[in-house]
């Protein structure tokens, strides 16, 4: 084997930091007796070409110095310690393991049974050994230069009131877009380009939110089953961009590649969030293979059970949850999102079971840990935070209750804006809250509008087209028998009243999905957008297609008449919400007790054009609402310090099947409502109503005019 001169070096910065002269390997291992750094040939190498006994041991810190080490270099870790699983000690030092802060993951893993620490075949299971070598099979790490031209690169800190999110996957939305070179669709340069700029830009959205791009494993049931794990929630490096969404052929070339796509994202002035997967890793259960974590240091990298740490506690529904008591495993999680925010120059994060995040023993903590250290970190509280507010424990859903700096995936605008659409009885009140804000939820705790990220779809579920389209899953393909996935029963097609036609049907399908998609672009807070609900896709009814990687989950480009008209209907919508302040409000319409008319906030009207009194919000029955936005009395300032002016809004919603004549109310004598958008017709007549007219609003419709004075 190869020698090396051996230097003490440093036990900060964790992981593989190369300084221009040498390269300083530091890895945590609390309960470790011995470490040796593997190093290798290339990412194609089956077994590595030296080993180097990490010769210092500092703050349970192993590291070395190599001067003859260069980027590029490829290497792994050997653990030796206890393989005792009963007490949660799992070392063995047969399999080449990932580090944990690596900044590039070079090959993606080959399953073999080598990559297990017991022995598969052993009654025993997991309490067995495995002396099987793993080096062949398992990822490996590379060394990076951090140096990057960024330029003048400069993030777009597009304010949260004016933020648009798109959520998409890097392949998914390029993939078969014929306008980008054959080479690079489905990769980060794909996200480059200027045709899939441009789209973004015509759209008009703000922020494209990534489906999560840290290195992912392919869990073994999914390949044996020929299919992936699409989405990506199955981290293994939190370093490390997903090598798979690479153009180039070089060993780290994709870190080069990742930060070229956030600088030309930012020159557009178009964000980037991750999607990121804190709460739990690809290493499963006790039974999943040993590929980083679990041979450095299972202990401290794992929440065990307190009766017996052979078992992992699991409040992901992935196996394991990382141990958030630990504070190397803190410290892990803070140096990658710092990292990711100073070196990759994201914009912000969405935290995937974000509860999870929170648990300090068992109950979720609101003021946790996590949240202390991330609200006085002076990088990461800068950036824009999102939760996705709940996990698959006992107590786990906490929409609503995440501290300041925080906003939250709102679940229950979701639901009730479904229900709102469908009919459903008793749906009202929770559609005034959702539509302004979700005040009941945020404002007690001193969050403002924008802390609801509000959305009718996502990548979980169906898409839009689906939800107005089936009624139950279609999730045979995935290989469970369609268990797998959420159960629906959305009867969007209850409701009709007599005889439906097919084209019937339809209509109507088009119309809630415009319905919806109006509703979340005209409501306060910040609207996210599914990747392809704008043109019409479908997963043919498929609700949980984290393992498609195939048309199913890719974005169409060559678009019908139908498609072209929906994805128009949405470029107005954002037009539209851009245009008037009103929508865009920073604080939450206020108490409007002892207010004249012409002074509310908001105005909420009865069909008959009169403001609700409280038996109308006690009626179960009631279906119809309109909302009048006061652009009059916004009181606010842009960045400026310049009033911020809007025309007001009327917006007249009806969720019953039948049509419902709509009196218009009269604000001033000299003023006219000018219709802008209506979710029954596509032929927007320019002409003006009266204040004190009438407008037939049809069954199942929105109906939008501002106020021309």
């Amino acid at each position: 084997m190869k020698k090396y001169r051996v230097l003490p070096g440093q036990p900060y910065p964790l992981g593989a930091t190369w300084d221009g002269l040498g390269v300083n390997f530091a890895l945590f291992s609390e309960n470790a007796h011995k470490v040796e750094l593997c190093l290798f040939d290339s990412q194609y190498s089956s077994k590595e070409a030296c080993r180097i006994e990490m010769p210092e041991y500092n703050d349970h810190v192993w590291h070395c110095y190599l001067p003859e080490v260069r980027p590029g270099q490829v290497y792994g870790y050997r653990v030796y310690g206890d393989y005792d699983p009963a007490t949660g000690h799992r070392f063995n030092p047969n399999k080449i393991l990932v580090d944990p802060y690596a900044k590039a993951i070079v090959r993606t893993v080959k399953w073999d049974n080598s990559l297990y620490g017991y022995d598969l075949g052993s009654p025993d299971k997991d309490l067995s050994f495995s002396n099987a070598d793993n080096a062949a099979f398992v990822p490996l790490c590379a060394v990076v230069d951090d140096a990057f031209t960024w330029g003048d690169d400069r993030a777009p800190k597009t304010p949260w009131h004016k933020t648009i999110i798109y959520e998409a996957h890097v392949k998914g939305l390029t993939f078969k877009n014929t306008q980008i070179p054959d080479n690079l669709r489905g990769t980060y340069s794909a996200l480059a380009t200027e045709p899939a700029i441009k789209y973004l830009k015509d759209l008009g959205v703000t922020a494209i939110e990534l489906l999560p791009v840290h290195h992912r494993v392919d869990n073994k049931f999914l390949v044996e089953k020929n299919l992936k794990n699409y989405w990506g929630y199955n981290t293994l490096g939190f370093f490390a961009p997903d090598i798979r969404f690479s153009s180039s052929a070089g060993p780290i070339d994709h870190v080069r590649e990742f930060k070229m796509m956030v600088r030309s994202l930012h020159a557009a002035g178009i964000e980037v969030i991750l999607d990121v997967v804190y709460n739990h890793t690809a290493e499963g259960s006790e039974l999943g293979p040993t590929l980083s974590f679990r041979g450095i240091d299972n202990c401290a990298y794992y929440r065990l059970m307190p009766d017996s740490s052979r078992y992992y506690k699991d409040f992901t529904g992935c196996g394991n949850t990382l141990n958030m008591v630990h504070p190397r495993v803190l410290q892990l999680i803070m140096d990658s999102l710092r990292y990711w925010i100073t070196e990759m120059h994201v914009d912000g994060f969405r935290f995937d079971l974000a509860s999870a995040l929170a648990r300090e023993l068992h109950e979720v903590d609101r003021l946790g840990a996590f949240f202390d250290i991330i609200h006085q970190d002076p990088v990461i509280s800068q950036v824009k935070l999102i939760a996705e507010p709940w996990d698959l424990g006992e107590g786990g859903y906490q929409v609503g209750n995440f501290p300041i700096l925080w906003t939250e995936w709102n679940g229950k605008y979701r639901d009730n804006l479904r229900c709102f659409w469908k009919s459903d009885d008793g749906q009202v009140n929770q559609f005034a809250s959702r539509i302004t804000g979700s005040s009941d939820l945020y404002e007690a705790s001193g969050r403002k509008p924008h802390a609801s990220i509000n959305f009718i779809t996502c990548h979980d579920g169906f898409t839009l087209q689906d939800l107005v389209s089936y009624n139950q899953k279609h999730n045979l393909i995935n290989g469970e028998d369609n268990r797998d996935g959420e159960n629906h029963n959305n009867s969007w097609n209850c409701g009709v009243e007599g005889e439906t036609s097919d084209v019937q049907v339809l209509a109507l399908r088009e119309k809630q999905k415009k319905n919806l998609v109006a509703s979340l672009l005209l409501s306060l807070g910040v609207p996210m957008i599914l990747s392809g609900d704008e043109i019409c896709r479908t997963q043919k009814g498929n609700n949980n297609a984290y393992c498609q990687d195939n048309e199913l989950n890719w974005h169409k480009w060559d678009l019908n008449e139908k498609e072209k008209e929906f994805l128009d209907f949405i470029k107005k919508l954002i037009k539209i919400r851009k245009k008037y302040p009103v929508l865009l409000r920073r604080k939450f319409f206020r108490d409007q007790a002892n207010k004249t008319f012409e002074k509310k906030d908001i105005l909420w009207l009865n069909s008959q054009g009169k403001e609700m009194k409280k038996a109308d919000w006690l009626n179960p029955k009631l279906k119809t609402l309109g909302a009048f936005f006061n652009g009059n009395s916004i009181e606010e300032h842009d960045e400026q310090g310049y009033p911020i002016l809007s025309d007001s809004l009327l917006m007249l919603f009806n969720a019953h099947h039948e049509n419902v004549t709509f009196t218009l109310p009269k604000i001033s004598t000299s003023s006219k409502w000018r219709l802008l958008l209506s979710t029954s017709t596509n032929d927007i007549a320019n002409f003006d109503y009266e204040t004190k007219g009438f407008v037939e609003l049809e069954g199942r419709s929105l109906i939008v005019f501002s106020l021309k004075s």
